[in-house]
């Protein structure tokens, strides 16, 4: 609880100008890149709006040198396959519309992403699997 009655839940909304407010993720999802702030869920919907991106997911975790960096874990659309080229190409994607320290610096390609049984991404089942 805040002062004058205001309750603190920690989602980050942004509001465009007419008006609409759009959800931008958690606070408690951000984490440090590179000695910058990124939230994984504005990588992902940037990765998402990639024309052969069927659907995706960005976490973050610790890599082999202790750093904590953003995996991607991308699902293609049928045609597209996931190969270096195709990493590169949405490296490139992302660094072009976010800040470059944005980008995934690791990208698994999945036949389909693990769903809990309401449907959604299950992201502790793609933790695991790091």
């Amino acid at each position: 609880m805040r002062e004058a009655g205001w309750i603190y839940s920690g989602d980050r909304f942004a509001r465009d100008a007419d008006g609409f407010h759009f959800f931008r993720g958690r606070a408690d999802d951000l984490v440090k890149i590179s000695g910058q702030w990124v939230y994984p869920l504005e990588v992902e919907l940037c990765l998402a709006d990639h024309p052969m991106v069927r659907e995706c997911a960005v976490l973050a975790i610790s890599g082999v040198d202790g750093l904590t960096t953003l995996k991607a874990f991308v699902v293609l659309d049928i045609g597209s396959t996931g190969s270096e080229e195709t990493t590169l190409q949405l490296h490139d994607y992302v660094k072009g519309r976010l800040l470059p320290h944005k980008y995934p610096r690791i990208v698994t390609y999945l036949s389909e992403l693990p769903k809990t049984g309401s449907g959604k991404i299950d992201r502790q089942s793609l933790a695991k699997s790091k």
